[in-house]
């Protein structure tokens, strides 16, 4: 459906956007302007207990400093109660009291098409509830029981049973007036082959329905009570309501869980959520009768985080959780991941709360591990690295996987964490005999990292202090031109700033993202950070810098924002590429060492090709890559024999 021109500007004038939000959270009353319509929370999106969650009310707009949410008032409805466009934009116009635009018909009959579909789905879920309680579901019973299902637990998740009848809920159900093609459109009934009356797709199993995140029934799962069914879990097919990759089980009580601070758990199936759940473990979610997709994982992620994957303890689990590892690597960002509990071997969390208790399956949700340790293991378990050859073939598919990553910070501290769990394996850390013209030199060991970190190597004096003046001319840019904050934001996010008070004033820009005033900008963060605020403009340097200037060019500062951003990676990556060289030096041939340096040279000179010198932003490029290359010629990584 199309709205007419100027619909929606009319909607958020008559609107709120802190009046819609203010539903789902609880606003920090210190950090919020309620008089000038500035407003700040806990994100409702992710778990949180800061107010990094900010709504401006002039603007109709919010964001989260924390998970990156962001949009108006109808992407908070979609987001918040997971509704369609069409259906958040009703909810508003319900509220500011405007009527909804007339429907065109093909719309209007595709909405009322999904309507029946779940009307009939939901008649389906009475229809097999009340046949539980009959004499041929006695088996279905007696299964429950065992699985110490109460009838309270199966009236929470109406759980029903399908009779060994071919037509008994097509009979039912069309007697009710329910359209055949309707039954059959739901994914209740399947037409045979030869084009005869349909028949009930579930037959002689145990029914769990499976709701959307509204609570609205869209499709049905069965378990079969004959050991010899040729599918022990049957889920209903793909139709207009149902699209098993992209819903989770269990996903509405789960959420209203997760706003109580519980835990987001993604178990395998059905009766693994119901265990969990009835087990004081609410907040858990499964796929639905497939792998675990990329859509079901950032559905996933927009819930929690970092969820726990609890898979069964056996190969089939294991497969499942080295699957998940390979999907979420391309996806992984900062803050968003994933944690994996292992269960005892042969065990899944009904079995083990069955066995143990709540309490033995809290302990192994409490020792769920990151992901990064079960990538290991996976690579490591039961082989061994007895020869140069294996090791070096551990490193190339541990460097394959690695690279997976997009996010150049995850990836790096994921390298970190490869490379302490490569030296756990293999003992100390090595020691390598380097040589020259032939003789032979004395045998040392590498220096600690830490050692190599501080080295002057690794942060030389007079290039912190460059990269000082850098960082406060980039801020007072920045402060000087709020407009730009919100186009760096992610830079602004990951940079390390050195001197003491950038971090805070860093934080305070982050805050003031879609601001666009100077002197609003600077007033609001001197009402924070007043002293670094103070020292930053005292000196003489960021003062006359061009992009600060009052008559700067907006295009001059844009420029010298990016350049500066940019230099500043460059220069920290190399410095981190020299200590990685350093510490990794074991097993590599000297020309390997003196190829990572000279990339780190590189990238240093061609960041330093500034256009803004004038800002103090300048260098020596021709002293700055003499003295590199010095380093490497001289080898200045191997400890000399005195």
């Amino acid at each position: 459906m199309s709205l007419p021109p100027g619909f929606l500007d009319e909607l958020r004038t008559r609107i709120t956007l802190s009046a819609v939000v203010g539903r789902k959270v609880t606003w920090d009353l210190r950090k919020s302007n309620q008089g000038k319509g500035d407003f700040w929370a806990p994100c409702p999106f992710h778990q949180e207990r800061n107010a990094s969650f900010h709504v401006d009310d002039r603007k109709g707009f919010y964001y989260c400093f924390g998970c990156h949410a962001k949009g108006d008032a109808v992407t908070f409805l979609k987001e918040a109660d997971k509704l369609s466009f069409l259906e958040a934009v009703e909810t508003l116009a319900r509220e500011a009291g405007m009527a909804m635009p007339a429907r065109d018909p093909e719309a209007a009959q595709k909405a009322d098409r999904r309507s029946l579909l779940a009307e009939a789905v939901e008649e389906a879920v009475k229809y097999y509830r009340l046949h539980l309680r009959t004499g041929a579901a006695a088996a279905a019973r007696d299964y429950l029981a065992r699985r110490r299902l109460s009838p309270e637990g199966q009236d929470r998740f109406d759980i029903g049973y399908a009779p060994d009848a071919r037509q008994g809920l097509f009979q039912a159900l069309t007697a009710k007036g329910i359209a055949a093609d309707v039954l059959v459109d739901a994914g209740l009934c399947a037409r045979p082959d030869d084009g005869g009356a349909p028949y009930d797709r579930f037959r002689g199993r145990i029914i769990f329905p499976i709701r959307d995140a509204r609570g609205r029934a869209i499709s049905l799962g069965g378990r079969a009570m004959d050991p010899n069914a040729r599918a022990k879990y049957l889920n209903g097919p793909e139709t207009e309501l149902f699209d098993k990759g992209r819903n989770l089980y269990n996903i509405g009580p789960a959420r209203e869980a997760l706003g109580k601070g519980r835990p987001l758990i993604v178990a395998e199936g059905y009766m693994d959520v119901i265990a969990l759940s009835e087990a004081g473990f609410p907040a858990t979610v499964a796929p639905l009768g497939t792998a675990i997709t990329a859509d079901q994982l950032h559905l996933i992620w927009r819930l929690h985080a970092e969820p726990i994957i609890a898979l069964d303890g056996d190969k089939a689990g294991t497969a499942a959780a080295l699957r998940v590892i390979d999907l979420a690597l391309p996806l992984l960002q900062a803050g968003q991941g994933l944690r994996f509990a292992v269960l005892p071997a042969g065990m899944d969390p009904d079995d083990l709360i069955r066995a143990q208790g709540a309490p033995a399956m809290q302990k192994v949700l409490d020792a769920a591990q990151p992901m990064v340790a079960l990538l290991w293991a996976r690579e490591t378990e039961g082989r061994v690295f007895d020869s140069p050859e294996r090791k070096a073939m551990l490193d190339k598919t541990l460097r394959a996987a690695l690279m997976r990553i997009q996010d150049p910070s995850i990836r790096s501290h994921y390298g970190e964490e490869i490379k302490r769990l490569r030296w756990e394996l293999f003992g100390t850390r090595p020691t390598r005999r380097p040589f020259v013209r032939g003789a032979p030199r004395a045998q040392v060991t590498l220096p600690p990292a830490a050692s190599t970190r501080i080295s002057t190597l690794a942060m030389p004096g007079e290039a912190a202090v460059e990269e000082r003046l850098l960082e406060a001319v980039l801020l007072a840019t920045l402060i000087r031109h709020p407009g730009l904050i919100s186009r760096f934001v992610a830079e602004l996010e990951s940079v390390d700033l050195l001197a003491p008070g950038h971090d805070g004033l860093r934080l305070a820009l982050l805050r003031l993202s879609g601001e666009d005033d100077p002197a609003q900008t600077e007033a609001r963060i001197a009402a924070t950070e007043a002293a670094a605020l103070e020292t930053l403009f005292a000196q003489s340097h960021v003062r006359s810098a061009p992009p600060v200037r009052p008559d700067a060019d907006p295009e001059l500062a844009l420029m010298c924002v990016a350049e500066a951003f940019a230099k500043l990676d460059a220069r920290r990556g190399a410095r981190r590429e020299i200590a990685d060289a350093a510490e990794d030096l074991t097993g590599l041939a000297d020309e390997g060492v003196t190829w990572r340096l000279s990339r780190a040279a590189a990238a240093m000179q061609r960041t330093a090709r500034s256009q803004i010198d004038d800002a103090g932003m300048g260098e020596d490029r021709a002293a700055l890559s003499r003295g590199l290359q010095s380093l490497i010629d001289s080898e200045v990584w191997v400890k000399k024999k005195h």
